[in-house]
């Protein structure tokens, strides 16, 4: 699973590389490429959750893997939020994401924000450290699916 994940991000990475017009050739493709991309940042996130809401054992280096993908990851799916891409493949984006840019820009790059000092909060390997960052960051993504994000 963890190769698979590097794989998918390795390969996330060099597409952003790439002007946003030219990554995406159909409204499909970037539909497809956000999903996939807040699925993997979900999966590591939630592995940081259930050992910051003690569901599972804390572990150190596990989470500091987890968290270090999630702030890779959350750089990733904002250039598929392209005009046009509101339609095409069935979605749980709601139409403000469109018609409220600056705003949800602002959503992005908190949740960015919060990402990167969760991997800090992470690598210094404190239980503490990591439930105060994972909470923060979960306030986070909550605020932006209760904005922007159908049920």
């Amino acid at each position: 699973m963890k190769t698979i994940a590097l794989l998918a991000l390795a390969a996330a990475a060099a597409t952003v590389s790439v002007p946003a017009a030219a990554q995406f050739a159909k409204a499909e493709d970037a539909i497809e490429y956000r999903q996939a991309s807040f699925f993997v940042l979900g999966q590591h996130f939630g592995r940081i959750g259930a050992m910051a809401n003690g569901k599972v054992p804390f572990d150190a280096k596990a989470a500091q893997e987890n968290a270090d993908i999630v702030a890779s990851m959350a750089r990733l799916p904002w250039a598929a939020f392209g005009p046009g891409t509101d339609k095409g493949a069935p979605t749980k984006a709601k139409p403000e994401i469109w018609t409220e840019q600056a705003k949800y820009k602002e959503h992005a790059t908190k949740l960015e924000t919060e990402s990167v000092k969760l991997a800090a909060a992470a690598k210094t390997g404190n239980l503490d450290n990591l439930k105060a960052a994972f909470g923060e960051a979960a306030k986070t993504c909550k605020a932006c699916h209760d904005a922007y994000r159908n049920k």
